[in-house]
């Protein structure tokens, strides 16, 4: 859901709120809020953002804001060719949900129905938390905005009070209109609306001064005198027309309130013994209504004054938390439909819910609480009881003529026929409370009372519907949660962690969780691993008279100890251990979490049984055909030709085909013991199991013997799932199978640490390699780390025979995240025996290849590239492997042959193979090449375009690794031309996706920009730290990672030109140049290092060396000069010399070949005078 009707808001899934950032931010999404569904286009989004005036480079912030957005709302943001669109459904806008409401209450007003009118705009008004865009008003668009939804938020109450007064609430009505009219004084709608109150109040005199204070006013304001509307009113007044009041007819009372209410005509009301809340007596003018004579129901009488609704239902001893979106979806269903069934998992609150609801609604309401009933033959008993009706057939006081009707006999020994007979005409809301366990009996009887009593409506709670015509359902889901990230605030501000606040603190007052970080984590901790289920959190909360929470969420606990990067929940014997201990008054089932389950647990049968424990080894959730491998006792056979697993014997054995596991999920599904979760873009639905559900099948599982084989038919299904899927990720469905991945996520990584709890080592390489390309594309390559490391630490570096890319992707795992290669130099070298051996190139994992290079680097000395290159490609059609192999030979020819022409036509040719593939991955890798080359020539604005361009593919990918290294790349450009904001900003948000994808490498390159950023403000001690930082961030023992360390140390050695200190600057830049000589070949490093090195040469006032240098750094980029601050050193080398003579020592260099002009760099730093 959205909200611009106060502060922007968006609430996820769960119910948590999503924080979404700065003004700015917010301003956007309210932009596109407002026209949810619809394209805005990118002009409108620059004028309302920014206003007349946009700064330079507007373009790029757009998208930049829009990018960061993508990020956290939980619908996508589309890129169109004219702007953005915001995929969502208006109705899920509160904004746009208001203004359909109210529209329906203005019709059903216009219709004549003012009961329906006042319901509708209730519910339109109720989505109002505030003034609309409260927190974006300062943003150029927002003003107007506000002022248009508070005209039509205004018109709305006008429309709500007219529905009130058609209904006879004039005497309610009075306060609140005075109110309005004194915050709208100039409104003559409301001064009419409040006269007619007035009038209908018995206050005839106080009517009519308020026309004179209105006449008054108008006069004053605006020089004007009443309007007809108003002025009818008052004549009516003066009148005592009966036709302002509902039913009154007459002719001038109607004219002046119909035309008062735009359009509205108040019909005649058939009360039917209609209990509304709020009523009034007649005007005292009146001549008071004649009583009906005895016998006859005083609900025929169309004068009768009606009284308050009387609402018999449960007292509540606790606050109310975190449902008033159901509340109101509740309410709105009420209106329409005439059963609503309330489904969800025991505990949810359903009960609790329904009281509330009933509460809230206009009608009578009477309980029926149905859990101590032992069969359906005694529900039509529960009913009457409920009722107040007495065995000899009398109704009570308020029988069936209403409340105050005198008690009369009901004929007929049917106990269904006494309810209808008492329900006889009353408007009355019936809550059945627990339908379960007698879910038939209770459909039969409620199809039967509404088909009988044509104004009762149904109010029920059950795990499953009762499965009659005209049912509404409303699932009841558990408790919001924050998202994961959430600040402390947000975390506070969640329903399931407010709920357990609250009733911690009734336990014990001094409970206060804001105070202490560690508490809320805790809280968080629980409420998490307990999925937000209001039981458990509230027997869970009771615990805190004898433990801590932290000691609660401890002895929950996760599994497995080892913190493994996915959900398998949490201690079943400690959950229902702990959560034991409920009110002595509840129904016995409710004192604990165990007895909530296990009175679901008892209704099934046999084989809904063995599905819901056999699905309990599901970590996250699952498919139908993953419940098909894994449920069914004789599994199909999998795609690869396997059998899923172990067959099922003993206990655990159910005679269960594949193709019956469709209708017992849906079974499950159905008795709220198994979630359906919303279909995905491509139609399919994932189910999910609540985590006392899936502890208690878990526990059913294990005591019919049947783990083993659940457990092998889950890894079995998904490592051939994985294997499958391997394919797909380097062609056009590339997307569609990487959400189908990351829907797995969970599975795949209990698959693969399970298998390795097995000791099935071969599997978890599978598994691994397998998973490779996935991580590459997602970047989140550290989730392999913690299983390769258990590979690699069972086999030692001695490949298993046929296995040998898998080992060699293992290592590869691992490799990237050393900070210190020592102890893993003996797996790099049989790898590395691996790899040569394929001539570097795999032939079943492409993950191999593509993961090998950053880790070698550049051939050896007198490799034959080309020849590796054409071996690769020989008899592979596969367009994919072409596009890689042209990749390959621009990276050859940019990196090694420094053939910058052939790099540019290799990289686009990669780049449209790719392409044409689908594959975002090769696509983002080709266009930071030709990024650099656009650099190299001297074209830095196309070299931003291209990067723009990845980041947009990146997006795609939700790759946390390439959004970094490509605002890494994009920080420099910033910092080149002088954008030192836009730079910092890139950076930051790069720190912050590295952490996500555990990529040391690339934080070093984050920390790196950022003490760049700094050094170009002279805050040198601010960038000397962040140097610092870096350096111990990088990886070693690999290409990548001492190229970035390279950059560090030239980095700290400019920090130290600063600083005027050539002797610490020789250090590092002499530190750099031998500790991997390599690293300098590449381009960029290379050209750094000399003009630093030119900055070191002046500060040792050697004007010419810093002139040749400058040279030496123009051959290796390309164009003349870098950024800012070698500029700086030009001008400085430029006034020393002379024009001429530092023109002529520039020219020694410019033109020399790479090697040549690196070797005068790499001479210079590693034997120049150090001071």
């Amino acid at each position: 859901m959205f909200g611009i009707l106060g502060a922007t808001r968006v609430l996820g899934a769960d119910g948590a709120e999503v924080a979404l950032g700065g003004p700015r931010r917010r301003a956007l999404l309210a932009l596109l809020l407002l026209d949810a569904g619809r394209v805005v286009t990118v002009e409108r989004l620059i004028d309302g953002l920014y206003g007349e005036e946009p700064p330079a480079g507007v373009g790029n912030a757009v998208q930049s804001q829009v990018s960061r957005l993508r990020q956290v709302l939980p619908a996508p943001i589309e890129g169109r060719p004219a702007g953005y669109l915001l995929a969502v459904d208006p109705d899920e806008v509160d904004a746009h949900r208001f203004q359909r409401l109210a529209a329906h209450g203005r019709n059903a007003l216009a219709a004549g129905d003012p009961e329906q009118a006042a319901t509708q705009l209730r519910s339109a008004l109720a989505l109002w938390r505030g003034p609309a865009l409260a927190d974006v008003g300062a943003a150029p668009f927002a003003a107007a905005q506000a002022v248009r939804l508070e005209e039509l938020r205004v018109g709305a109450v006008e429309d709500r009070i007219e529905a009130d007064l058609g209904l006879g609430r004039h005497r309610a009505l009075v306060a609140e209109l005075g109110e309005l009219v004194a915050a709208h004084p100039l409104r003559e709608r409301l001064r009419g609306q409040s006269m007619r109150a007035l009038y209908g109040s018995g206050r005839q005199g106080e009517a009519l001064e308020a026309y004179e204070a209105a006449r008054r006013e108008l006069a004053d304001s605006l020089g004007a005198d009443p309007g007809p509307e108003l002025a009818a009113v008052h004549l009516a007044v003066l009148r005592g027309d009966r036709g302002l009041l509902p039913g009154g007819g007459g002719s001038a009372g109607t004219s002046a309130s119909g035309r008062l209410s735009a359009g509205h005509v108040p019909r005649e009301t058939d009360t039917g013994g209609h209990v509304p809340r709020e009523t009034s007596p007649a005007p005292a003018t009146e001549t008071p209504p004649t009583p009906p004579p005895t016998g006859t129901p005083p609900a025929t009488d169309p004068t009768a004054v009606p009284t308050a609704a009387r609402h018999e239902l449960p007292a509540q001893l606790t606050s109310f938390v975190g449902r008033a979106a159901e509340l109101d979806r509740v309410g709105e269903q009420l209106t329409r439909q005439r059963l609503v069934t309330l489904i969800g998992p025991g505990g949810a609150g359903k009960t609790r819910l329904a009281v509330e609801a009933a509460g809230r609604h206009p009608y009578d309401a009477t309980f029926v609480e149905l859990a101590g009933l032992t069969g359906g033959a005694e529900l039509p008993q529960a009913v009457l009881g409920a009722l107040g009706l007495r065995e000899g057939g009398l109704l009570p006081t308020g029988g069936p003529g209403g409340p105050g009707a005198p008690a009369s006999t009901v004929a007929g020994p049917d106990p269904v026929a006494r309810i209808t007979a008492a329900l006889d005409g009353r408007p009355m809301l019936l809550v059945l409370d627990n339908c379960e366990h007698v879910v038939e009996d209770a459909a039969r009887l409620t199809e039967r009372l509404l088909a009988s009593s044509p104004r009762l409506r149904v109010l029920a709670t059950s795990r499953e519907a009762l499965g009659i015509g005209g049912e509404a359902l409303c699932p009841v889901p558990t408790l919001g949660l924050p998202r994961p990230g959430a600040d402390r605030a947000h975390v506070l501000a969640s329903p399931a962690v407010r709920l357990f606040v609250e009733r911690a603190t009734a336990v014990r007052p001094d409970f206060d969780p804001a105070a202490d970080p560690a508490t809320v984590d805790a809280v968080l901790r629980l409420c998490t691993a307990l999925d937000g289920l209001p039981l458990a959190i509230e027997l869970a909360a009771a615990r805190l008279r004898s433990l801590s929470v932290t000691e609660i969420a401890d002895r929950l606990g996760a599994l497995p100890d080892d913190g493994a990067p996915y959900s398998l929940g949490v201690r079943p014997d400690a959950l229902f251990r702990l959560l034991s201990r409920g009110s002595r008054t509840a129904q016995p089932r409710q004192r604990t979490l165990r007895g909530v389950v296990e009175w679901s647990w008892d209704l099934l049968p046999d084989d809904e049984r063995a599905v819901l424990r056999r699905a309990s080894v599901f970590a996250g959730g699952w498919t139908l055909a993953a419940a098909e491998a894994v449920c069914a006792d004789a599994a199909a056979d999998d795609r690869n030709g396997r059998n899923d697993g172990s067959p099922r014997t003993g206990e655990d054995s159910a005679g269960i085909a594949p193709e019956d596991v469709l209708d017992l999920v849906a079974a499950l599904v159905e008795k709220s013991l198994v979630v359906a979760q919303q279909p995905d873009g491509a139609g399919r639905v994932r189910y999910r199991m609540l985590e006392s559900i899936r502890a208690y099948g878990a526990e059913r599982l294990t005591e019919a013997g049947g783990t083993e084989a659940a457990l092998a038919a889950h890894i079995a299904y998904f490592l051939d799932f994985a294997l499958t899927a391997d394919p797909h990720l380097r062609r056009t469905e590339q997307l569609e199978w990487l959400r189908l991945l990351s829907d797995d996520r969970d599975n795949l990584q209990a698959a693969l640490h399970r298998s390795l709890a097995a000791d099935d080592i071969p599997t978890a390489m599978r598994l691994i390699s397998a998973l490779s390309s996935y991580w590459l594309l997602r970047g989140v390559r550290h989730e392999g780390v913690g299983p390769a490391r258990q590979v690699l630490a069972a086999i030692g570096p001695h490949p298993p025979e046929g296995m040998e890319e898998e080992y060699a992707l293992c290592v590869m795992a691992v490799v990237g995240t050393l900070t210190d290669p020592e102890g893993f130099t003996d797996h790099v070298a049989a790898a590395t025996r691996v790899v040569k051996a394929m001539n570097r190139l795999a032939r079943r994992f492409p993950a191999l290849t593509v993961l090998w290079a950053p880790f070698a680097g550049a051939p050896e000395e007198g490799t034959d590239t080309v020849a590796v290159l054409e071996d690769f490609l020989e008899g592979r059609d596969d367009p994919w492997y072409r596009a890689l192999g042209r990749l390959g030979f621009g990276l050859q020819s940019w990196m090694v042959e420094a053939d910058a022409e052939r790099a540019r036509h290799e990289c686009e040719a990669s780049y449209e193979g790719f392409r044409r593939q689908g594959d975002r991955w090769g696509m983002i890798t080709s266009l930071n090449v030709l990024a650099d080359l656009a650099d190299y020539r001297g074209e830095l604005q196309d070299a931003i375009t291209l990067l723009g361009r990845a980041l947009v593919l990146a997006e795609e990918l939700d790759s946390a690794l390439d959004m970094a290294e490509l605002l890494c790349n994009r920080a420099a450009y910033s910092l080149r031309v002088g954008d030192h904001a836009a730079a910092t900003a890139y950076c930051e948000r790069a720190v912050e996706l590295s952490r996500r994808a555990g990529a040391p490498e690339t934080l070093a390159m984050a920390h790196l920009g950022l003490a760049e950023s700094a050094r170009l403000r002279g805050d040198l001690a601010a960038a000397r730290d962040l140097c610092e930082q870096a350096l111990a961030e990088c990886p070693t023992g690999w290409f990548s990672g001492n190229s970035v360390r390279s950059s560090v140390l030239v980095a700290l050695g400019r920090i130290a030109v600063a600083e005027g200190d050539p002797a610490a600057a020789h250090a590092r830049f002499r530190e750099a140049a031998t500790a991997d000589g390599l690293s300098l070949h590449l381009p960029p490093t290379g050209w750094a290092a000399a003009e630093a090195a030119a900055g070191l040469a002046l500060l040792e006032r050697d004007p010419h060396r810093a002139a040749v240098l400058l040279g030496a750094a123009t051959a290796l980029r390309g164009s003349a000069l870098g950024g800012p601050d070698t500029q700086a050193i030009a001008d400085a080398a430029r006034t020393a010399l002379g024009a001429a003579a530092y023109r002529a020592a520039l020219a020694t260099t410019a033109d020399l070949p790479r090697d040549a002009a690196l070797a005068v760099v790499t001479d210079y730093l590693t034997a120049g005078r150090p001071g």
